[in-house]
């Protein structure tokens, strides 16, 4: 739980409801609370000077991203990776990011490839190392420009509702397996130059080998069956 005054007063400018749940899943996220921590209202909303009401908003909305579990007169707490929910965000994520790869290879041009190559040249810039949660993140930025340029709303919407689970997964699996160095520049530079073709079945079949080599990494990950 965090102790007081680590979180900042939140500003009114956006509703708390919503401001509440991008701390929290960050917080989650970034390792902040741990798998199977109970998440007590009055402590959250205590070191989040808010009421209870924003924060029991916040944790319904986190429950249907998957980082949290509502458990009947028990309350809520962090959801607990398992195998069977690597094996459903991976074919959802297969599912949809093969539809946005087919549709964004022809609509990117310049701009969406200068913005995969800035990506790509921190990638490379990466020298020792990296922190889980920084090797994460730069891959769901590279991975983030598809989505942007595929120009199907409920594509991007389904991203959005899946992307936090697998910042979970991507953090734990470089914690586990920190080969960032040796595969995270080469791997997403084929993809781009895949891309870069312009043709939609190029661009699904290299997605394919991408996420297929992820999912291998994770299922390597010694994870609860259910």
């Amino acid at each position: 739980m965090p102790e007081e005054g680590i979180v900042s007063p939140l500003p009114s400018q956006r509703a708390l409801g919503d401001l509440v749940t991008d701390v929290l899943r960050e917080m989650i996220t970034g390792g902040r609370f741990q798998p199977g921590q109970h998440l007590r209202e009055s402590q959250l909303a205590d070191a989040l000077r808010v009421s209870r009401g924003p924060i029991r908003q916040a944790l319904a909305r986190l429950e249907v991203e998957g980082h949290v579990e509502l458990r009947r007169h028990r309350g809520a707490f962090v959801s607990t990776l398992t195998k069977a929910d690597v094996e459903e965000v991976h074919t959802l994520r297969g599912a949809i990011e093969r539809l946005a790869a087919s549709r964004a290879c022809t609509r990117m041009q310049g701009k969406g490839f200068a913005e995969m190559d800035a990506v790509l040249e921190q990638m490379k810039l990466v020298d020792t190392k990296p922190d889980p949660e920084d090797a994460a993140l730069l891959d769901l930025r590279f991975h983030d420009i598809i989505y942007a340029y595929c120009d199907h709303v409920r594509v991007q919407r389904v991203w959005a509702s899946i992307r936090g689970q697998i910042m979970v997964f991507l953090r734990a699996r470089n914690a586990s397996f920190p080969d960032f160095l040796e595969v995270g520049h080469i791997e997403h530079l084929e993809l781009r130059n895949a891309l870069a073709l312009g043709d939609p079945q190029a661009a699904q079949d290299a997605i394919d080998k991408h996420i297929s080599g992820a999912y291998e990494r994770l299922k390597r990950l010694n994870l609860p069956n259910q």
